[in-house]
């Protein structure tokens, strides 16, 4: 028999409203909520932990088969619970995955890149690429920039630890479920940790930075290397700036001085997917 929940008043009701709001108790319960029929297509079974549905999207979208852990909501309930004007019908409680900074690397270490091997052309497009963003703030640029990154081969993306949460439900529906399926890590020093990339696994780092810098079409990404984008507002602090081992811009015409983050980011981004392309 499925539980079906009435009350706004439940507790469980009261739990996932909490979810929805609160970073803090979803990082506690190393938990968040993923929101529509495609997340929930899209959603690995080993990460789905709690399942709610109206009985209209049971019987319409499921055709009456019960997934697992499932609770029917009514369609007020669903309302009230969900982050979105207009609900699907399912919302779930899904468990946060988990990487390291390996992770971030992708199948490939530094040493298939050597100088020969750049020479011969023969660098795999799976070489790491990474995204290193540094105070994101907007949930929406953040969702954006992981799915777009997934579309051009980035093997992994580090943030630091003052930017937006990437469980927000806005950030998740932005992500298009590229958010199980693109490795991330937060960190408290990235500055340390883009040495460490460069250090240990010979990853090369480019700010994206409007003084003293080279077109971005001007420098090859063909061996293991890394993308430092900043906050929507500020840019990159000149620590993390200066972390890296060249910067870049984008030259653009009109009295235009700077792209919004995430479209930044996506041009960066594919010119290495083309240029790793050519090469293959």
């Amino acid at each position: 028999m499925v539980e079906k929940i009435t009350s706004a008043s439940n507790a469980r009701v009261k739990r996932l409203t909490a979810l929805c709001k609160k970073a803090k108790l979803r990082r506690e319960e190393q938990v968040f909520l993923i929101e529509g029929e495609r997340l929930f297509t899209d959603t690995p079974a080993a990460f789905l932990k709690e399942v709610y549905v109206t009985e209209e999207f049971l019987a319409e979208r499921l055709r009456g088969r019960i997934p697992e852990n499932c609770t029917i909501l009514t369609p007020e309930i669903m309302r009230k619970v969900s982050d979105t004007e207009t609900p699907q019908g399912v919302l779930c409680v899904a468990k946060m995955p988990c990487y390291k900074r390996e992770d971030l690397l992708g199948q490939t270490s530094a040493a298939v890149s050597s100088s020969s091997d750049k020479k011969a052309g023969v660098i795999q497009d799976s070489a790491p690429l990474l995204l290193i963003l540094e105070n994101i703030q907007d949930p929406g640029n953040l969702g954006t920039m992981m799915r777009t990154a997934e579309a051009a081969g980035v093997t992994g993306v580090l943030m630091s630890r003052d930017t937006v949460d990437l469980f927000n439900p806005k950030t998740v529906r932005a992500t298009m479920s590229a958010i199980f399926r693109v490795p991330f890590v937060y960190t408290d020093d990235l500055a340390g940790e883009v040495r460490i990339l460069r250090e240990m696994y010979g990853v090369q780092s480019y700010a994206a930075h409007l003084k003293a810098s080279r077109p971005y079409d001007e420098v090859s990404y063909a061996g293991p290397c890394a993308f430092l984008i900043g906050n929507e507002g500020n840019g990159l602090t000149d620590a993390a700036a200066d972390a890296a081992d060249a910067r870049i811009h984008i030259p653009m015409k009109g009295q235009i001085e700077s792209l919004n983050a995430a479209m930044a980011a996506g041009i960066v981004m594919f010119e290495a997917s083309r240029q790793r392309r050519i090469l293959t």
